[in-house]
């Protein structure tokens, strides 16, 4: 029983083509204020998410977030940042959409209502039990979504679900369901506003605590990230000037390249010191 499909309600505004921009940009600014709050009132469900996510990569399992559409691409861009950010090999959290790659910038007719592909896809990956399935999903009624779920769930694989309505349908294949009720859109069902925020908030919250949780993180510094551009470089360099003391840019620099990461950097030469 599904409950109310409060992203498919009327705005509360209207006549927004007689808006001038300043009122246009105004009233999205308010209904944006919103996000965080309504996100604030589910933290325990992420809680509870992310501490499930984290065990089970701890001993080897992978992170995957399924959608369709905005909800899919919004997976995809966070699960694509964790290599680069946290140093983390590619394929350990991985994001599927609908429609497939093609799928990321055209929008694919009726991969959403494809009740069995989503688990095909995950099949894909050889997914198993240590691994975890987090549906993405404003409205909580993707057929692709669900699916999935539904058939991880026969196969005993961990389950969560991202939705903005009460009651989605998502949360009942989901072991970790969070709704987070942002209300109606300031344009009628564009649920790429403020849904598309509270998911993308969501995401953001998931990944990088789990990703402290696992040890990529320390003090509040990304030790583990890839160096690949000189802006990264530089910070890296910074981070390692820091922590070794060492005061000459460029030898904290080849150390760091040496070395490959911050965390390597800094190990090897507080060992040297030691020994």
């Amino acid at each position: 029983m599904s409950g109310e499909k409060i992203t498919e309600q009327p705005s509360r505004y209207d006549h927004l083509e007689k808006m001038t921009v300043l009122e246009l940009l105004t009233a999205m600014n308010q209904e944006d204020k919103t996000v965080p709050l309504a996100i604030e009132k589910v933290i325990p469900q992420i809680e509870k998410l992310v501490e499930s996510i984290a065990d089970k990569m701890l001993v080897g399992g992978r992170l995957f977030y399924i959608g369709a559409g905005t909800s899919g691409r919004l997976g995809i861009l966070d699960a694509s940042e964790i290599p680069p950010t946290y140093g983390m090999p590619p394929g350990v959290v991985i994001g599927i959409i609908a429609g497939g790659d093609i799928a990321i910038r055209n929008p694919v007719e009726n991969a959403e209502d494809n009740a069995m592909q989503g688990w095909q896809d995950l099949e894909k990956h050889e997914i198993n039990e240590h691994d975890t399935v987090v549906g993405v999903a404003a409205s909580g009624t993707t057929p692709y979504v669900i699916g999935a779920l539904k058939e991880c769930q026969k196969r005993g694989i961990t389950t969560g679900s991202i939705s903005c309505n009460p009651d989605a349908p998502v949360s009942q294949y989901s072991d970790y369901p969070i709704e987070v009720i942002v209300g109606p859109e300031f344009v009628t069902g564009s649920t790429r506003m403020k849904s598309g925020t509270a998911q993308k908030l969501v995401l953001n919250m998931i990944s990088t605590s789990a990703m402290i949780q696992l040890g990529r993180v320390e003090g509040n510094r990304m030790v583990n990230m890839q160096l690949t551009n000189e802006k990264l470089v530089e910070r890296g360099t910074k981070m390692v000037m820091e922590k070794t003391g060492i005061d000459n840019y460029e030898q904290a620099k080849k150390l760091l390249i040496e070395k490959g990461s911050v965390k390597k950097a800094i190990d090897f030469y507080q060992n040297n010191q030691n020994g």
